[in-house]
């Protein structure tokens, strides 16, 4: 019989991890949860970017949802030129939990329904049916941010156009840089939480762990590390210190940031450290998959 795990043509794997990534993402297109995490998303994004920050402009209150910025600098924020800044300031911490919880769904659930079992005896190498898994999840997280992009660029038109605004939309490059900066920031929690499902061999403990994580642990780990400077260097480099700093990296006003974004890593070292995260996370996945027995 032959290993499941061992490497085999390479035409033939590469035909598996294409029609594997096709059918998981056919699994993820009926799947209500999967829809129920990505609208959560976009709904969270607009409320948090435009819809607070227009009411406070429009009722000239200077509340804290509005971080206490001035009514002009508000508005510009909420201009279509502002929208590669604005729609990476929630990923960080909020975007990053709801991904994080839709990686370990994605792969946590196949312990609990059976259907890695199912899979994994198709034929096809463990590599190619992982790889397929996590090819579908990148796939879903760049198209979830152009979505993103696209429907915050038409509230912002929206807005401009109702305040007699400009219209202009930002440059080429500051749009490529703040869709490229949402999916690394994206990409690298939904496959930590595509880890920690495999890992956990289910998706209810996963997502359990993986939410004290993000909301919880980091953010007690780089206070201890502001007072206790031998740790500041680990937690100067945690995944949500690099996925916060990126998206750091993309503000051009000054005043409270919004939660989870922060100004430790310059956005060079975030990306570096976001793409080591990034194939530790896809690498471990792919390892736990391929060497562990599925019971």
């Amino acid at each position: 019989m032959t290993d499941p795990g061992a490497p085999g043509d390479h035409g033939g794997a590469v035909t598996d991890l294409v029609a594997g990534a096709r059918a998981e993402l056919l699994r993820l297109r009926k799947w209500p949860a999967f829809w129920i995490v990505l609208g959560t998303w976009i709904l969270l994004n607009l409320t948090f970017a435009y819809l607070f920050n227009y009411l406070a402009y429009t009722t000239g209150s200077s509340t804290r949802m509005s971080n206490g910025l001035p009514r002009d600098v508000l508005l510009q924020q909420m201009l279509p030129a502002a929208v590669p800044e604005v729609f990476t300031q929630g990923m960080a911490l909020f975007g990053g939990a709801l991904m994080l919880v839709l990686g370990a769904l994605a792969t946590g659930s196949g312990y609990g329904w059976g259907s890695w079992k199912t899979a994994l005896t198709q034929g096809p190498s463990r590599v190619a049916v992982i790889g397929a898994v996590v090819s579908s999840l990148a796939l879903t997280v760049v198209a979830l941010v152009l979505v993103a992009f696209a429907v915050d660029t038409g509230v912002a038109a929206l807005i401009a156009s109702t305040q007699g605004q400009s219209l202009a939309l930002p440059s080429l490059g500051r749009m490529l840089l703040g869709i490229g900066s949402g999916a690394a920031i994206l990409g690298m929690w939904t496959l930590a939480g595509a880890l920690i499902g495999t890992a956990a061999r289910g998706p209810a403990l996963a997502v359990g762990l993986g939410l004290v994580w993000v909301l919880v642990v980091e953010n007690l780990l780089r206070g201890v590390g502001a007072i206790f400077s031998p740790i500041q260097g680990v937690t100067d480099h945690l995944p949500g210190t690099a996925a916060g700093s990126l998206a750091g990296a993309m503000r051009t006003v000054s005043g409270p940031a919004t939660p989870g974004v922060l100004s430790i890593l310059s956005r060079g070292e975030s990306l570096i450290v976001l793409a080591v995260y990034v194939l530790l996370f896809a690498g471990g996945t792919i390892w736990l998959v391929r060497r562990r027995d599925m019971v």
